[in-house]
């Protein structure tokens, strides 16, 4: 009997022998936002970009520890991430804002720079002019429908965050609704 006639582990799978070595997850592929943020984030390394590689890393950070919240890890959209990194590049815009405040103009300037970086990867949010006109036609279908005044207010939220969704903060919308429906 040779010494390669059989294997020594018999109750290892035969599935997983001859598997590398390193973690390969076929059956979760990148998503393609992820993925571009991973690949710049190398590029950003290589060109010694300290910024953008910091910024990046922390993003990528925070996706990952979405992935992993909740029950079970899971593999996020390109919506899902486009989520998370719109709320890290919103609390890059509140962190300048807080160091500009309090006399930190170098902080602000790096907490603004990391945002602009961050907005790179969101779609491009909507003008005032063109929310207002989305959030005006949802009002005149509300009115339709037989709802006004303040308490309305639901009701055209209802109707304007779908057209809305990822193209201009949730904030900014409800204070326009507002607006437009007391006037």
């Amino acid at each position: 009997m040779g010494l390669l006639a059989e294997h020594p582990r018999t109750d290892t799978p035969p599935e997983i022998i001859g598997r590398p070595s390193h973690h390969t997850c076929d059956n979760h592929p990148m998503t393609t936002l992820k993925s571009k943020l991973q690949e710049d984030l190398n590029v950003a390394i290589k060109g010694r970009d300290e910024l953008r590689s910091s910024t990046l890393r922390l993003t990528i950070a925070a996706i990952q520890k979405e992935e992993v919240a909740g029950t079970q890890k899971r593999e996020l959209s390109d919506d899902e991430v486009q989520k998370v990194i719109a709320k890290e590049a919103k609390k890059r815009r509140e962190a300048a804002d807080a160091f500009a405040q309090g006399g930190r103009a170098e902080s602000a300037e790096r907490e603004k720079a990391e945002g602009e970086i961050l907005a790179e990867y969101l779609p491009k949010q909507l003008s005032d002019d063109e929310l207002q006109q989305i959030v005006a036609q949802a009002v005149e279908e509300a009115k339709a429908a037989g709802a006004e005044g303040p308490r309305a207010m639901g009701q055209v939220m209802k109707i304007v965050n779908p057209k809305v969704a990822g193209l201009a903060e949730g904030g900014r919308v409800a204070a326009l609704v507002k607006k437009l429906l007391a006037g």
